[in-house]
């Protein structure tokens, strides 16, 4: 099973990847953790990363996606994964499709998160005052007026990944504002559906 989940900051993608981890036993593929994995494992790829951000140059598509190729072949991945917070611009996701074919792993569903954005920061400044009753120790950037500047930046480079899954038919949307075991019985319904299906 080869999942992309797509949504705005505080949609809920690492609740569900964690479920779909346990239904599918599939790892959740983190490019910030892979990039790492891969620079101290001396992998062919990790070491042209490693030079590139010797010099504080960014990481370029082509590396990310050498990464995510490589990270693939392992066994544990071998029976799919999920991919959260990748592909972030339609560049990646032209190159990852492109590898993924070439590899004869085709994605199995693409999930975009659907959610209200007002009713969203609603929902983090819920979590922030819960956290701090809890007498838990708040993220900096977890307040509304951060929220607002990351929504503004995913809404502006990675919107148009889901225009560009739109495009190519493999778009599929759930609920994200349902509550948590609603959205995973939707993902589990479209997972189970034929290609296509979308709930709204």
């Amino acid at each position: 099973m080869r999942i992309i989940l797509l949504g705005p900051p505080g949609a809920g993608k690492g609740t569900q990847a964690a479920r779909l981890m346990a239904l599918h036993g599939i790892p959740q593929l983190s490019t910030g953790d892979m990039l790492r994995a891969a620079v101290k494992a001396e992998t062919p790829t990790g070491l042209r990363a490693k030079d590139v951000m010797a010099s504080g140059q960014l990481v370029s598509d082509e590396i990310v996606v050498g990464i995510v190729a490589e990270r693939i072949e392992e066994e544990d991945a071998k029976g799919g994964f999920i991919l959260d917070g990748f592909p972030r611009t339609v560049a990646q996701a032209k190159a990852l499709d492109v590898m993924l074919r070439q590899k004869g792993k085709p994605l199995d569903a693409v999930i975009e998160l659907g959610v209200d954005e007002d009713m969203l920061a609603g929902r983090i400044a819920k979590r922030v005052e819960e956290t701090i009753a809890a007498g838990g120790t708040v993220r900096l950037d977890d307040n509304a007026e951060a929220f607002r500047v990351r929504l503004a930046a995913y809404r502006d480079l990675t919107a148009p990944v889901s225009d560009y899954y739109r495009q190519t038919g493999q778009l599929q949307r759930v609920d994200g504002m349902a509550p948590i075991a609603d959205v995973t019985g939707q993902i589990d319904t479209l997972l189970s559906a034929p290609a296509g299906a979308s709930l709204r």
